[in-house]
């Protein structure tokens, strides 16, 4: 069956909301993941919802189809987009085609698109469920729930007993924050099947937001049992988990959902972000850079992608991911936090102390700007300008220092003559009792010098200079 091979994360994949409290510097786990969805078909054997329409297809378009999703979970988008639409065209029944071409196009951006394709699905089998599921989250991300909603509502009308229709509604009032209207229709749906995973993972997604963990947990327990292998249960377990302050169960879940689903960004994400909180920063930056692969908008994979980076050292990396997050969120005030605890963690090549501490101050005042609030905050501004009034009596010192080695060096400099001076040759004087030649004798009657007699301090005496004029008389 060509819809066995369906692997592609569908619809999860968009940017969740970024939380405004940087636990350790950490963004937490979205609480938005909980519940996303893949457009993979229900397993037959456990959650396959009645008249799914899934049409066999020849070997060689399963083989197509299977290198199409392939290409796209290595994330060359074009080329999946190419593959897939070429797929549908030369047969238009392959309705996961159709979706997971939706699901590439949205990746890509291209909205409108998506929605075409995710109709086209719909028009081939009006109860796949995971095509509802990315119609709903895409027009919830379009802000156009409430159009969604009258849709539904009026197929409904029609069709009152779908499965599918109530799960897609309960995900579009989910939403909308209508917590009864989403809670009753996936009850609804449930009533129509008891094993509907889908409808279970809404159920408790519900009961999570209204902080009812233990029901939750229940919910999703059962929904775990029914289908061990999908991985949006056990995403949305691990946050039950870490609200019921189970963090070693929450980390196994995350880690189990990564497992299950490649490409499953808020399940990497939120693995990544426990790793963050444990330090393995190694193993962190692998989840969250294949998160930040499968959703490149995904602002809270970036942000948990910087802080992996900044436990490693990365100075430049870390950065990139902090601008990147603002670029997609300019309001995110915890990507102003992060960056001022890189700037103090990690010393930025290149940059003076003095300045790097200035910046350090700059990033915390946006980000209380922005509303941020964190207690930690006070003391780091407290310290930061601790160390810049240590730094400036630094550099204070230090100028003082080469102000006095530049006087010394002048005065030394001033004491010595000018280059090119000749030295004042030194003048004897005549030792006592030295004869002097008459003029016209011969040196042979001159008598010998006696010895001249020893200086004063014991030194030998200077000798007579030697040249090759005659010593003269003034008279002469």
């Amino acid at each position: 069956m060509l819809a066995a091979s369906l692997w592609l994360s569908a619809c999860a994949t968009g940017p969740a909301p970024l939380r405004p409290t940087p636990e350790e510097a950490t963004a937490p786990p979205s609480a938005e993941a909980v519940g996303t969805t893949a457009a993979t078909p229900p397993d037959a054997k456990a959650t396959e919802s009645p008249g799914l329409a899934r049409p066999d297809a020849p070997r060689g378009a399963e083989r197509d189809f299977a290198e199409a999703v392939e290409i796209a979970r290595r994330g060359e988008l074009t080329a999946a987009e190419a593959a897939l639409r070429t797929l549908v065209e030369l047969d238009p029944t392959l309705d996961y085609a159709w979706t997971n071409l939706g699901i590439v196009q949205e990746r890509m951006g291209k909205a409108a698109d998506a929605e075409r394709s995710y109709r086209e699905a719909l028009e081939v089998a009006p109860e796949q469920q995971s095509a509802w599921d990315c119609l709903a989250r895409l027009y919830g991300r379009t802000g156009r729930t409430a159009k969604l909603e009258a849709e539904l509502r009026e197929r409904l009308s029609s069709q009152p007993d779908s499965v599918a229709l109530h799960t897609a509604l309960a995900i579009t009032l989910l939403q909308a924050k209508n917590h009864a209207g989403a809670s009753a229709e996936a009850k609804l749906a449930l009533k129509g099947d008891e094993r509907h995973v889908r409808a279970m993972q809404v159920l408790a997604q519900v009961y999570y937001r209204e902080a009812k963990h233990e029901l939750a947990r229940m919910v999703l327990e059962n929904a775990r049992a029914i289908d061990p292998k999908d991985a949006a249960t056990h995403n949305a377990l691990g946050l039950v988990y870490l609200a019921l302050d189970a963090r070693p169960q929450a980390m196994e879940s995350f880690k189990e959902a990564a497992g299950l689903r490649p490409d499953f960004a808020e399940a990497r994400n939120n693995f990544g972000a426990m790793l963050n909180e444990a330090q393995d920063y190694t193993a962190a930056v692998t989840e969250l850079e294949a998160a930040v692969r499968a959703a490149p908008d995904f602002a809270s994979a970036r942000l948990n992608l910087g802080n992996a980076y900044r436990g490693q050292g990365h100075f430049a990396r870390a950065r990139a991911e902090y601008e990147q997050v603002l670029l997609l969120m300019p309001g995110a005030a915890d990507a102003y936090f992060n960056l001022a605890i890189l700037y103090l963690d990690v010393e930025p090549p290149g940059m003076e102390t003095l300045k790097r501490y200035k910046t350090v101050l700059t990033h915390f005042d946006n980000y209380q700007a922005r509303g941020g609030r964190d207690d930690r905050v006070p003391q780091y501004v407290k310290d930061t300008r601790k160390l810049m009034d240590r730094e400036e009596r630094r550099l204070e010192r230090e100028r003082k220092d080469q102000l006095r080695k530049a006087a010394e060096a002048q005065k030394a400099a001033e004491a010595q003559p000018p280059e090119g001076t000749p030295p004042t040759p030194a003048v004897s004087k005549q030792a006592p009792g030295t004869q002097v030649a008459a003029p016209g004798a011969s040196p042979s009657t001159t008598s010998a010098p006696p010895s001249p007699a020893p200086s004063p301090d014991g030194a030998p005496a200077a000798p007579v200079p030697a040249g090759s004029d005659r010593l003269t008389t003034d008279s002469q």
